[in-house]
């Protein structure tokens, strides 16, 4: 495969301030993003200034977040670039032809979070996941390179899992913060009518398992990439081991967030990196 070009002279001034924003908001990330062959690594990096700086700002519930997210939906349309966001994401999508109707997840993904998601169903939360998580594996993998088509599914699958990890890793978070993004159906399914104090056991083995599910059928789509197979182990594998912490947390039992200690990250890493060439 062709390799693509170097990235424009505007979206390469962002690195410095990508990298700095990824090693300090996401560690797991930047741990996983170290095995990237370097003719991605800066894409990647990049991409993920665009995503999290969009993120955090609508999670703050920041005045400039409708304002951000709007830009981008504005250069979807007419392909002007009047944000740092945008700048970016022109470049990439000339050089990978980003999925654009995963970047038009990703933004409703945003607007669902300026206000309330409604999370009725386990099918709600499911697109849900998509609009924020499962979209952005499809833009991964763009960058990243597929020989497989089956790939796509599979990178919706990984993101949706990693989502699910963090909405059962954040539960007390997010019920400190007004905010419950489990289905109502399926609280209501297991009896819970306060998260906060009620026994979450069963509740937590559904959930995990939904998300051990998707992790399997995403994790099965790595040797499907171009590039980066080692690094998307990687961060599938540590994301994962989350839900491992949970369990012997008590299932929710602890009311702290759940965190995966460096040695075991580190050890999760040098697990990827010596698997088989087909990983590389």
């Amino acid at each position: 495969m062709r390799l693509p070009r170097r990235g424009g002279a505007a979206a390469d001034g962002y690195l410095p301030e990508a990298e700095e924003v990824m090693q300090h908001a996401a560690r797991t990330f930047s741990l996983a993003a170290r095995l990237l062959p370097a003719t991605v690594r800066d894409d990647v990096v990049l991409l993920y200034l665009v995503l999290r700086t969009l993120d955090d700002l609508v999670d703050e519930q920041r005045p400039e977040a409708a304002a951000a997210v709007a830009a981008v939906e504005t250069w979807l349309v007419t392909d002007e670039t009047s944000t740092r966001e945008t700048v970016i994401l022109a470049d990439l999508s000339t050089r990978y032809g980003l999925p654009r109707p995963a970047l038009v997840a990703f933004l409703q993904g945003m607007r669902d979070d300026l206000a309330t998601p409604d999370i009725e169903t386990e099918g709600d939360l499911d697109v849900y996941c998509y609009r924020v998580a499962g979209c952005v594996g499809e833009l991964m993998a763009a960058i990243l390179g597929v020989w497989d088509e089956s790939a796509w599914s599979a990178a919706r699958a990984l993101g949706n899992a990693m989502q699910r990890t963090n909405i059962l890793r954040d539960v007390d978070e997010d019920l400190a913060n007004g905010r419950v993004y489990l289905a109502r159906e399926t609280l209501e399914r297991f009896g819970i009518t306060d998260l906060a104090t009620q026994d979450r056991t069963e509740l937590y083995r559904d959930q995990i398992a939904r998300a051990d599910t998707l992790y399997d059928q995403g994790l099965r789509g790595v040797p499907m990439l171009v590039h980066g197979r080692r690094s998307v182990a990687a961060a599938g594998a540590m994301y994962r081991e989350i839900l491992r912490e949970i369990e012997r947390g008590g299932y929710g039992a602890r009311r702290t967030r759940s965190i995966v200690s460096r040695p075991r990250k580190a050890a999760l890493v040098a697990t990827a990196f010596a698997r088989p060439t087909r990983w590389s």
